[in-house]
């Protein structure tokens, strides 16, 4: 009886896991407070290596910068082109994510951040495991959120 054998990619994204998990179990899970959590990836190129790095995990908004001294503070990075850079970087990415969300037609923008964060969660959510397109999921969600919002 012959064995599977497991995709290249496939096995470096288990070996990614497995490693974000002991190092939660280990680092992650004794940080608390504002600050960056340790974060496992693979590097870029032929040959990817698993690593290691600091980044702040958006997932957990209490462990995050509020203000920009905190961010110079937390991170350690005072110099004013080092900051413009990140904020930039971060300006490009967030106007990328937004103009390519294909939810984003669907979005009204009278609708608070967090039913637009929900709204696009649950029509993506739904579309995926139903297997629908998002136009059909779209279809059924939308009418309660709008009926929600007009009260």
């Amino acid at each position: 009886m012959a064995t599977a054998v497991k995709d290249p990619a496939e096995l470096r994204a288990e070996l990614v896991a497995e490693t974000q998990k002991k190092v939660d179990s280990e680092v992650n899970d004794k940080r608390t407070g504002k600050g960056t959590r340790v974060r496992v990836g693979l590097t870029r190129g032929k040959n990817p290596q698993v690593i290691q790095f600091e980044q702040f995990d958006l997932g957990k908004k209490e462990t995050l910068p509020t203000t920009l001294s905190d961010f110079m503070d937390l991170t350690k990075v005072t110099d004013e082109p080092t900051i413009m850079s990140y904020l930039l970087d971060g300006f490009n990415d967030a106007m990328y994510t937004a103009s390519s969300d294909p939810i984003a037609e669907f979005v009204e923008a009278s609708w608070d951040e967090d039913v637009k964060k929900q709204f696009r969660l649950v029509v993506r959510n739904y579309s995926n495991a139903c297997n629908v397109s998002i136009e059909d999921a779209v279809a059924l969600i939308k009418p309660g959120i709008v009926k929600s919002q007009s009260k």
